[in-house]
């Protein structure tokens, strides 16, 4: 990876975190050997979940220190979001980091239609994705639709059907009103904040979806024919315009191991990064067109970020 490329990725994995530059791939020593499942990056901060019992976070220098312990449930996923950051965890509760601890969002536990909300496999449901813009938050429960906040959290406005089965809200900070969602059902667009909803697959070879970023005016898309990772690839689109999705190919496997997940597949300006099942982390400088492969012989990448 040369020094052209700008700006380090972090990459969390099942044995630790890393930060891939020009150098290559570099373990960050706190957390060494600790499962990441989560990363968020905003402002000059950056925070990462270990083990799904802590909270840890680097201010501008290369150091990370643990700022919180998670309470009771796991966390799953971290969203970076103008009212602070947010945590979601097992059993679909989200908390605040407020300062130096974690606040229950107690509104959140009291959204409509949380009684229906589930797992294919009976277990509790979980918050899987957060997203947010620079008037609303959008949580994705998994399996529970996605649901809107446009008050700092006080309360919550379900947006989907639970049964499309989404794995992925994306709200891009440079589109205000567009809501993107990857979906066992395809791929959902809205641009009214989530209130209508369309689905859009021309072009895909199957339409279960994982993970969505949005490089300059192109979608990026990972689809699979199912939860397993059969024919798992990565599709490219114009964000608007209507035309259909094409494969992504130039220095991409033909087909992954297994789905390219939710949160490992990061965009900045037409710059992306993916992190696969595999181990490997690749990049692309022309918005998913050309790849190149920047670290590999890592384990399982669970998320990745923009340093």
């Amino acid at each position: 990876m040369s020094a052209q490329h700008g700006p380090g990725i972090l990459v969390a994995t099942d044995e630790g975190l890393y930060l891939v530059e020009a150098a290559g791939a570099v373990r960050v020593d706190e957390l060494a050997g600790r499962a990441v499942p989560a990363l968020a990056v905003a402002r000059g901060r950056r925070w990462a979940i270990a083990d799904g019992k802590e909270l840890w976070e680097s201010a501008g220098g290369a150091r990370w220190s643990l700022v919180a312990k998670v309470p009771r449930r796991k966390a799953t996923c971290l969203g970076a979001t103008p009212g602070g950051l947010l945590i979601g965890t097992a059993g679909a509760h989200l908390l605040r980091f407020d300062g130096d601890r974690l606040a229950p969002v107690g509104s959140f536990d009291e959204v409509e239609g949380r009684a229906a909300w589930h797992t294919p496999w009976g277990a509790p449901p979980d918050t899987r994705s957060i997203s947010a813009s620079t008037t609303a938050v959008y949580v994705n429960v998994h399996v529970g639709g996605v649901l809107r906040s446009a008050d700092g959290g006080t309360s919550w406005r379900p947006l989907l059907d639970i049964e499309h089965d989404v794995h992925q809200v994306l709200a891009p900070a440079a589109r205000p009103g567009l809501v993107l969602v990857a979906a066992y059902d395809g791929f959902g667009v809205s641009e009214d904040r989530g209130d209508t909803w369309r689905w859009e697959s021309d072009g895909l070879d199957a339409h279960y979806c994982r993970a969505v970023a949005v490089a300059g005016d192109v979608v990026l898309l990972s689809a699979s024919a199912g939860h397993h990772g059969r024919r798992a690839t990565l599709y490219r689109r114009p964000l608007v315009g209507g035309a259909g999705f094409e494969r992504c190919g130039g220095g991409l496997p033909e087909w992954f191991a297994d789905n390219v997940d939710t949160g490992c597949l990061a965009a900045r300006g037409r710059t992306v990064a993916l992190g696969s099942a595999d181990g490997a982390v690749f990049l692309s400088r022309d918005a998913g067109q050309r790849w190149e492969t920047v670290a590999k012989g890592l384990a399982p990448v669970r998320g990745l970020a923009f340093a």
